[in-house]
C-alpha cells in the first residue's frame, strides 16, 4: 500500500507542477513579449493619461488593447491583477518532488557511488546548500553590477551556473545532478519573485495610495530580473524532461553536455525576445543568437552520436549465439529484472521503470536499443544497486554491438 500511496503522490506532485509551471511560464512570455511589443500609443487622451505605450491583439473572437503606464494610472484600479502564485505553486510543488524522490530516495536517484561516495544526509545538506548559495550568489552579483553592465553581469551568472553544472556532475548520479541544476535556478527565477519583483510592485502600489512618488529603482530592479527569468526558462524546462534521455545525463562528459544545452536554450530564447522588438529595426531581426542556439545544439548531438562498433565477437554459428545469449540472459535475470519485470522484488518499485520488462527473452530482445543506451551511459542498474561489474556490463554491451545474436 504505501509503493502504490507514493505512486500517487508522485503523479500528482508531477501533474500540479506541470500545470503551475505551464501557468508560470506562459505568463512570464507573454508579459516578456507584451513589453517589447508596445508601440506609443496616438490617441491623446492616452497620452494626457500618461500611457507609454499600447499594443492591438486579436485572439479567442476579440480584440484586446493593452496599456502601460509610464509610472502609473490617475486612481489606481478597485482589481489589481497580481502574477506570483504560479512562481510559488510552481517551486513548491517542485521542491515536494525533490523532496519525494530524490531526497526521499537519494540512494536510488541522487546518490551514485562511482562519481562520490556520500552518506544520505551528506548528499541532501549538499544539495539544499546549492540550492540557497546559488541565490545568494547571484542576487550578490546582481546588486554588485545593478545598472551597470548588463553584459558582464551576464557572463558572470553563466560561468556560476557552469561552475554549478560541473560541481553537481561530480558530486552526484548524472540524472540527480541535472535535476539539482534545474532546481538552482527555478529557486533564483522563483526568488527573484519573492525577494525583488512583487515586493517592488507592492512599494508602487502603496506609493500611489499613499500620494508619493516612488523610488524607479524598483522598477528597473524588477525589469532586470524578469528578463533573467526569461532566458533562464528554456534551460530549466530541458532539465525537467532530460530525466527521460540516458543519452545526456549518462553521457562521459554530461556536466558539459548540461552546460551545452543551457547554452542553446538560453541563445534560442533571446532570439524570439529580439524577434519581439522587430518594429524596432524595421522588421527585421539578427539570426545570430538562434544560428548560435542550434549549432550548439547540432554540436552536441554530433557528440553523443554512438560509435562504429569494433566488436569482433560476433557469432560464428547459431550454437555459439545461443551460448552467447544465455550469458547475456543470466547477468540481466541476476542484475535487472529485480527491477524490469511484471512484479519487481526490489524494494521501492511497484511496477517496472517505463514499463520495460526484461524477464523473457523476447521482452529482451524486443528492448535492445534501449539497452544499450542505458548501459553504455552507465544509467542502468540505478546507481548500480544490483552490483553490476564491469566485465558483466561490456558483455552484454558487446553482445548488443553485435546486433544482438539469439
Amino acid at each position: 500500500m504505501s509503493a502504490y500511496l507514493f505512486d500517487w503522490a508522485s503523479l500528482l506532485g508531477r501533474w500540479l507542477h506541470l500545470i503551475t509551471g505551464i501557468a508560470w511560464i506562459g505568463a512570464s512570455f507573454y508579459f516578456v513579449w507584451l513589453d517589447n511589443s508596445l508601440l506609443p500609443p496616438k490617441r491623446k487622451e492616452l497620452i494626457d493619461a500618461g500611457v507609454g505605450g499600447e499594443v492591438w491583439a486579436v485572439h479567442g473572437g476579440g480584440f484586446y488593447n493593452a496599456q502601460k503606464y509610464k509610472t502609473a494610472p490617475a486612481d489606481l484600479p478597485e482589481s489589481l491583477h497580481w502574477f506570483y502564485w504560479e512562481a510559488y505553486t510552481t517551486w513548491l510543488s517542485g521542491f515536494f518532488l525533490l523532496c519525494l524522490l530524490y531526497f526521499g530516495q537519494a540512494e536510488i536517484y541522487l546518490i551514485d557511488a562511482q562519481v562520490m561516495a556520500l552518506s544520505k544526509p551528506a548528499a541532501i545538506g549538499i544539495a539544499l546548500a546549492f540550492l540557497a548559495g546559488g541565490w545568494l550568489i547571484y542576487d550578490a552579483l546582481c546588486r554588485l553590477f545593478f545598472q551597470r553592465s548588463e553584459r558582464t553581469l551576464g557572463l558572470l551568472v553563466a560561468v556560476m551556473l557552469s561552475i554549478a553544472a560541473w560541481a553537481l556532475c561530480h558530486l552526484y548520479s548524472g540524472r540527480g545532478a541535472y535535476i539539482l541544476f534545474g532546481a538552482v535556478i527555478g529557486t533564483i527565477m522563483v526568488a527573484n519573485v519573492f525577494f525583488v519583483i512583487i515586493p517592488g510592485q507592492r512599494e508602487m502600489v502603496r506609493a500611489k495610495a499613499e500620494g508619493r512618488s516612488f523610488d524607479p529603482v524598483y522598477g528597473l530592479r524588477g525589469k532586470q530580473r524578469s528578463v533573467h527569468n526569461t532566458y533562464f526558462t528554456l534551460p530549466v524546462l530541458f532539465v525537467m524532461i532530460s530525466n527521460h534521455y540516458a543519452l545526456t545525463y549518462g553521457a562521459k562528459w554530461n556536466w558539459l553536455v548540461l552546460i551545452a544545452m543551457s547554452v542553446a536554450g538560453a541563445a534560442i530564447r533571446a532570439w524570439f525576445v529580439m524577434r519581439h522588438k522587430a518594429h524596432e529595426r524595421g522588421g527585421k531581426t539578427s539570426p545570430v543568437p538562434l544560428v548560435i542556439g542550434l549549432i550548439v545544439l547540432a554540436g552536441v548531438i554530433a557528440a553523443l552520436a554512438p560509435r562504429t562498433s569494433t566488436s569482433t565477437q560476433g557469432a560464428r554459428n547459431s550454437a555459439a549465439a545461443a551460448q552467447r545469449f544465455g550469458e547475456v540472459q543470466g547477468i540481466i535475470n541476476q542484475r535487472c529484472v529485480t527491477c524490469h519485470a511484471p512484479h519487481p522484488t526490489f524494494a521501492g518499485f511497484p511496477a517496472p521503470p517505463k514499463g520495460v520488462m526484461l524477464d523473457t527473452p523476447e521482452h529482451i530482445l524486443a528492448n535492445t536499443v534501449a539497452m544499450q543506451t542505458q548501459l553504455a551511459t552507465r544509467v542502468m542498474p540505478i546507481g548500480n544497486l544490483t552490483q553490476m561489474t564491469d566485465a558483466e556490463r561490456e558483455t552484454v554491451l558487446a553482445w548488443l554491438r553485435d546486433g544482438a545474436p539469439k
